[in-house]
């Protein structure tokens, strides 16, 4: 694409907003949005408080202006501004014209607006949206009006006063002296009554002017002193549900707005917010879209990456980024007394850390690919809906929401995968010349009749960043079709329109003030390379609502804007941004674009099932009309050629590559195994029931597995090229990839034979489990012991934890049929449950220890003892566990050990690091062998030793020679040892363990198959 086209795309985009923008103040401000439809204003519905959809967002002030000033200061660093600064005069007219409406943040008269003092107004608003919309937009006008956040050019004069403040002379007679800074403040302070929960997460709506009175339960209506006066005496009816979205995307904004006021109690409370979801993520590692503010418990099971969960995920990387900047000093990071909960002034360290963030980002983007990313052998790769608990698929829906994530993993470095998921963004796309709010990858069609598009930016957002990261002129003809459908199928005489159905072109009465705040922002930028912001080199964000933040280097920075009282501030702190970095495009030489030549640009399309569209040669549009003589629209826009004659849209010839051929389709290997039914078997609904970490199969008669083969697996430390195929369905019960089927013995007892050649059991010769019986009393739950501290499915040498198994039966005759061979699968890819009563040892939890055995002359076998029973389905011990003498050393290098160690206990255990692990072997004198004598050797290691390894990896420790006594003779009988991860938390435990077992690890092969 030249510069010449770039320039006119960009034009167009300007002339696209301004178009909207006009027209708002023309016919809507100083109302919330505009209809145009109709030309007429959008304000809250009074008649109808009950209808969220339009009261939760508008909130009365004027909120297309507040959302969009900062698009009017991005277009002011536009070329054509140069001679004829329009965008910058309608910035500083619209930052005038909200001041007339509302005041200037003040508590004198110049704080009386005709509106309203400030936002002191009867509306009921949600939290989420008047944060990102309405402090948000507040906060980045002020850092542009100030010279924060750049515009070209402007460098306004500044004069100071006799008490220290600041003013900048604007046109028209205009001083701007912190106006928006102090609009944000008092916009804040009226969200803060939304924070009085016991749990740290907000409620999801407050009233500007009365607070939470409808939250009858909020600790604010039991503080006699500081509470609220006319609260509701009886349970009230108001739902308390929110978001994770909701109530973790507050911390940008917030933070922003403490950093420049000198108030902490914003940043202290949005991050209290965060972490308060996050500390309640599944056993899967992801957040809900649901969950009560004042229980803290999930209202849905379901999870994914769009709707009510999408920001949480981003707000995480962001504030990685943002926080970095200047970092909250230890003697700051602790709010004064407020009237705020008490329980809320407590700062844990990692609230302050970026790195913190980060973590979070890091180990959220893991669980999304191992739970909800369906790979290559799909089709295309795509993210699906799957329960928060097990894991297991729950929908298969895209939502529009949700394409915020290409950019995303843009921002973090994962461009690959950014790509890969834009692609089919940008199919769908093709096909409906919008995207529908909801879309199903298994049908291929609008989702649940949601099939309206109102103007959202995600998909142009993404576009926005992949072009930014990779230069690639692909994603500008990608912003140049969304740009002309949106001109083609949304323009009105009054504005934009929303589309109602995508499918239809039903077109709905309102104009989202997103669309101006983001749409639009993002159009511009990528049509004009070269604006300061595409050149900012500084820690600065765009929010989940498109607004521009950054931090102040010094943090008392804009107290001069504002009329709080100064708090100390701390040192500015640069943290140290994400060493991931994008790689340079690929040179193609039969094409300018790299993804125009990927092998799966068509595999997008065929998910899309955009082959099946029919070519329609001409297009209707109300522009024809009006093209002539409306610099809004182009007879480009009119003529635009059908989106999917071509795939992507009308792709130039310059960007397809000469005889190009697409990657071979994936087909998706899968298969059903059906048990036949019993004579007297009955498939009841009590024949499955879902237990502790999986299905219990009650009753083999009539049940159906549905097998696919897609778990990425290592044997013995060597990465595999072969995939196990896993259990996803038992009877159309949707499995997770780490469930397990439980069979009891006496269930499959009289039809499953261990001898069928159809099947071969191996055991995994480099990884086991080792079963610890833990006392309680010395612990505090399960969950804050062991369980979180190891992840089967993640550990490099090992094969997915599905398969458990006690030595085979005997003495069963060999039988033929295609029955037993089918049913002998159920014994290998299940734990089996006895049934009869095993001595226990009391007052005990069992936990399961992932362990890797050595490698090299100096690894000894492990001891030939009955593998050890797991525990029930309520964690208790079942059968008891062959060695209950442990003793617990430190690393064991510099000393021996006192010769009754090893000849009174049956196992040792030590920490890794310090000497090589035969040295550590070496320290333990010799010793008669005993059945009270010692069997195995544990080593403890530590995440420091497996650098470079994702958490949970372990690698095969290496006993190069011979084991040696401390005489330094051979050992006649080589010591067993295994490794551990998990460091202190798991030698403590050891410390309390009161019995331990092992447990071999086996896979299964149906004809060679790995199952």
């Amino acid at each position: 694409m030249t510069n010449a086209q770039i320039k006119d795309l960009r034009n167009e985009a300007e002339h696209m907003f301004q178009h909207g923008y006009d027209n708002y103040m023309k016919h809507a401000f100083p109302e919330d949005e505009l209809k145009p439809l109709t030309c007429k204003p959008l304000g809250r519905d009074r008649m109808d408080p009950t209808h969220i959809a339009v009261n939760d967002v508008l909130g009365n002030y004027s909120l297309s202006l507040v959302d969009s000033l900062t698009t009017l200061a991005v277009l002011a660093s536009s070329p054509s501004e140069a001679r004829h600064p329009k965008a910058l005069r309608h910035f500083q007219s619209g930052v005038a014209a909200l001041v007339e409406q509302y005041g200037d943040g003040t508590s004198g008269p110049a704080g009386q607006g005709l509106r309203a003092r400030g936002f002191d107004l009867d509306s009921k608003v949600q939290v989420f949206e008047t944060v990102i919309r309405g402090v948000g937009g507040l906060l980045s006008a002020h850092q542009f009006a100030v010279g924060d956040l750049p515009i070209t050019g402007y460098d306004p004069p500044r004069t100071t006063a006799a008490n220290g403040s600041i003013s900048i002379q604007w046109p028209h007679g205009f001083r701007y002296n912190g106006q928006l800074l102090r609009l944000a403040q008092d916009l804040g302070n009226r969200l803060l009554p939304a924070f009085h929960t016991d749990t740290g997460i907000p409620y999801p709506r407050v009233n500007l002017r009365h607070g939470i009175p409808f939250y009858s339960e909020s600790p604010l209506h039991r503080d006699a002193e500081n509470g609220m006066c006319h609260s509701i005496q009886q349970r009230s009816g108001e739902l308390t549900e929110t978001c994770s979205a909701g109530a973790g995307s507050l911390l940008l904004e917030l933070t922003t707005l403490s950093r420049l006021t000198g108030d902490p109690r914003f940043e202290q409370l949005s991050k209290k917010a965060f972490w308060s979801i996050w500390e309640r993520k599944g056993p899967t590692g992801l957040v809900g879209a649901g969950i009560d503010a004042e229980s803290g418990l999930w209202t849905s099971s379901y999870t994914g990456i769009g709707a009510g969960i999408d920001s949480f995920y981003e707000y995480a990387a962001k504030a990685y980024v943002l926080l970095s900047a200047a970092p909250v000093a230890a003697s700051s990071a602790t709010p004064p007394p407020t009237t705020v909960s008490n329980a809320h002034n407590a700062s844990p360290q990692h609230y302050e850390n970026p790195e913190s963030y980060l973590g979070v980002w890091k180990d959220a983007h893991a669980a999304i690919n191992h739970h909800l990313r369906r790979g290559r052998m799909y089709i295309h790769p795509h993210y699906i809906q799957a329960d928060l608990f097990t894991g297991a698929a729950r929908a298969f829906w895209f939502d529009s929401l949700g394409a915020f994530f290409p950019g995303l993993l843009t921002l973090t470095g994962d461009v690959e995968e950014a790509t890969e998921a834009h692609l089919l963004n940008t199919a769908l796309w093709s096909r409906y010349s919008a995207l529908p709010e909801r879309w199903s990858t298994s049908s291929g069609s609008v989702e649940g009749g949601l099939g309206w598009w109102g103007g959202r930016p995600e998909f142009i957002e993404s576009t926005y960043h992949l072009y930014r990261a990779t230069q690639d002129p692909w994603y500008l003809h990608v912003g140049e079709m969304v740009m002309r459908d949106i001109k083609r199928r949304c323009w009105t005489r009054c504005g934009w329109a929303g589309i109602q159905d995508v499918r239809t072109g039903e077109r709905s009465d309102r104009m989202e003030s997103y669309f101006l705040s983001e749409t639009a922002k993002y159009l511009i930028l990528l049509f004009q390379p070269d604006h300061p912001l595409n050149k900012l080199d500084a820690p600065f964000v765009f929010s989940t609502e498109g607004h521009p933040l950054i931090l102040p280097r010094v943090a008392t920075q804009d107290r001069a804007y504002t009329t709080s009282d100064p708090k100390a501030a701390s040192d500015a702190v640069s943290g140290d941004l994400s060493a991931q970095t994008c790689p340079p495009p690929a040179h193609h030489p039969l094409s300018e674009s790299s993804v125009a030549t990927r092998g799966d640009l068509y595999h997008a399309a065929n998910l899309a099932r955009l082959h099946f569209m029919p070519t329609h040669e001409t297009l209707e549009s109300p522009l024809i009309e009006y093209s002539a003589d409306h610099p809004s629209v182009s007879i480009s826009d009119v003529r635009s050629p059908s989106n999917y004659t071509y795939f992507p849209w009308t792709l130039p010839l310059e960007l397809v590559p000469q005889n190009a051929t697409c990657d071979k389709m994936t087909a998706r290997p899968t298969f059903d195994i059906t048990f036949p039914t019993h004579p007297h078997g009955v498939l009841t609904p009590g024949s499955l029931q879902r237990v502790l970490n999986g299905i219990l199969v009650n009753s083999i008669s009539g049940l159906r597995l549905g097998m696919i083969q897609d778990v990425k697996i290592d044997i013995g430390g060597v990465p595999s090229s072969t995939e196990l195929y896993r259990v996803q369905a038992i009877n159309n019960i949707a499995m997770g990839k780490d469930e397990k089927i439980f069979v009891a013995k006496d269930t499959a007892a009289d039809a499953v034979n261990p001898l069928d050649p159809n099947f071969t059991r191996v055991r995994d010769m480099s990884m086991l489990d080792l079963v610890v019986d833990v006392a309680p009393e010395q612990m505090c739950t399960k969950q804050n012991t062991t369980s979180h501290l190891f992840d089967n499915s993640v550990t490099s040498t090992s094969s997915p934890d599905l398969i458990y198994s006690s030595p085979a039966h005997e003495n069963i005759p060999h039988e033929s049929s295609m029955r037993h061979a089918f049913n002998s699968l159920i014994e290998h890819v299940a734990a089996l449950i006895h049934n009869e009563p095993q001595e226990t040892t009391t007052g005990s939890l069992r936990e399961y220890f992932p362990a890797i055995t050595p490698t090299g002359a100096g690894a000894a076998p492990l001891p030939d003892v009955e593998d050890a029973l797991g525990p029930d389905m309520s964690g208790s011990p079942r059968g008891g566990l062959l060695w209950h003498s442990i003793y617990v050393a430190d690393n064991n290098c510099n000393s021996r050990l006192p010769v009754s160690v090893p000849r009174d206990h049956q196992v040792l255990v030590m920490k890794r690091g310090g000497c090589s692990f035969g040295q550590k072997l070496q320290n333990i004198p010799t010793f008669p062998p005993s059945k009270d004598s010692l069997q195995l050797v544990i080593v403890v290691s530590y995440d420091d030793a497996e650098a470079g390894l994702p958490p949970g990896w372990l690698v095969r420790p290496l006993l190069e020679k011979r084991q040696l006594t401390p005489a330094g003779l051979s050992r006649h009988r080589p010591i067993p040892m295994v490794m551990v991860g998990g460091g202190d938390k798991t030698h403590e435990v050891f410390r309390r363990a009161v019995g331990l077992g092992l447990k071999r690890r086996y896979s299964i092969q149906a004809q060679g198959v790995p199952i």
